[in-house]
Order: structure tokens, then sequence, then C-alpha cells
């Protein structure tokens, strides 16, 4: 490719960060939760509130999954659906 032709555009397309939503992460990974025997909601808790991924199983690769998204993102999206009704 010739560097000195100025008319020609390069075309990036950025590859997507996270392939799944917030709300995907969190549903597969109460989903893994309760598969393994936990209570989702005790191990979500103490998640949320230590910042610490063993509470989380890594069961289904759920552990992983829930590091991609900020804990404050998560919680966005699990108080949204609580008062969307959803």
């Amino acid at each position: 490719m010739d560097n000195n032709n100025m008319d020609f555009t390069m075309k990036f397309e950025a590859q997507k960060e996270n392939e799944f939503s917030e709300r995907e992460i969190v549903e597969k990974v109460y989903k893994a939760l309760t598969e393994k025997g936990y209570n989702p909601v005790n191990q979500l808790v103490g998640y949320f509130l230590s910042g610490d991924p063993s509470y989380i199983t890594s069961h289904n690769n759920a552990r992983s999954l829930i590091r991609k998204f900020e804990r404050d993102e998560l919680l966005e999206e699990i108080i949204r659906a609580y008062v969307e009704g959803k």
C-alpha cells in the first residue's frame, strides 16, 4: 500500500470489548451459582460488598464473566431491572 496516497481512508472496526451485556452476565453468574448449590443472592452480595471474586464460582466461567464489568456497572443494571420490574 502506498502511504503517500492521502485520498485513501483506512477503515477501522473495534472489537467489542464484552460479548455479553451486564444483564446477561448477572443472569449467567446467578445460574452458575444456583447450579453449584450456592445461594446466588448471598454470594453476589458478598462479591459486591468486598470485591473478592472468590464469592463467585468458576463453574461455567462465571468468575471470569463477572469481572468483565466493574461492580458498580453491574449494580446499576440490577437496580435498573428491579425498578423497571424486569
